[in-house]
């Protein structure tokens, strides 16, 4: 057996073992703070109805509200077509990451870029790391429990366990930034950049991977992109920023 093959054992083994759990989180609550859907939230989003209203609008190229992108399409959207997208009152946020990453300047440039996204938008974030490769489930798993509006997950080595983990929990909106999941389910978006694009071991980046392309203002704007079509009911697809 190869060392891919063994590795997916592990976490295929290991999701099994958490999914009943994540799976029954989901059926007491279907949307983040223990409300039941259809109380003023979208079933099975975790969006509140108001939610939009707050948000404020999408700027015109952002995407064709007349043809909305199919599952797993990427978008382009127009540079500044998402500023007028803001957090909505009250937004709560988990910052999912692997502690072993905290040094590596691409994954640093990105806790440093939703560190100054939540100071600027009064966003309440709770900071999850995995303590290292065996805890990278279940971080993914402790991230849910906290039943955000939305977990934020940086650093390649999150990648791998949060695609294993994101589709038992339908419930859970995610917002990958720098990186993407190789095929998304509706509750995981990607903010991403010629430059970025790290899919998950074995499957290589969907572009060249540059670590000097992870700017703050690229981080910055991707974050905000990436934000603003999870605000907008845009999911489970690619923001592509330029």
């Amino acid at each position: 057996m190869t060392r891919l093959a063994a590795r997916t054992t592990v976490l295929l083994t290991t999701v099994a073992l958490v999914g009943t759990g994540v799976a029954l989180l989901a059926g007491c609550s279907a949307t983040p703070g223990g409300t039941d859907a259809g109380a003023g939230t979208d079933a099975g989003t975790g969006t509140s109805a108001t939610a939009h209203a707050t948000a404020g609008a999408l700027g015109a190229g952002f995407s064709d509200p007349t043809q909305p992108p199919a599952p797993e399409a990427t978008i382009h959207p127009e540079p500044g077509s998402w500023s007028g997208v803001h957090a909505p009152d009250d937004y709560d946020v988990v910052l999912l990451s692997d502690a072993g990453d905290a040094d590596d300047a691409p994954t640093r440039t990105l806790l440093d870029a939703v560190a100054s996204w939540a100071a600027d938008e009064d966003v309440t974030v709770t900071r999850v790391s995995a303590t290292d490769a065996d805890d990278r489930i279940a971080a993914v798993t402790r991230a849910i429990d906290e039943r955000p509006d939305l977990v934020i997950s940086v650093g390649n080595q999150m990648v791998d366990p949060l695609a294993a983990v994101s589709p038992t929990a339908l419930h859970q909106q995610f917002l990958v930034v720098g990186a993407e999941i190789a095929e998304p389910t509706s509750n995981v978006t990607a903010a991403d950049w010629t430059g970025g694009g790290f899919r998950g071991e074995g499957l290589g980046p969907s572009s060249h991977y540059d670590p000097s392309t992870f700017t703050e203002e690229r981080a910055d704007r991707a974050l905000r992109a990436g934000l603003a079509a999870v605000l907008h009911d845009l999911r489970g697809i690619v923001v592509w920023v330029r």
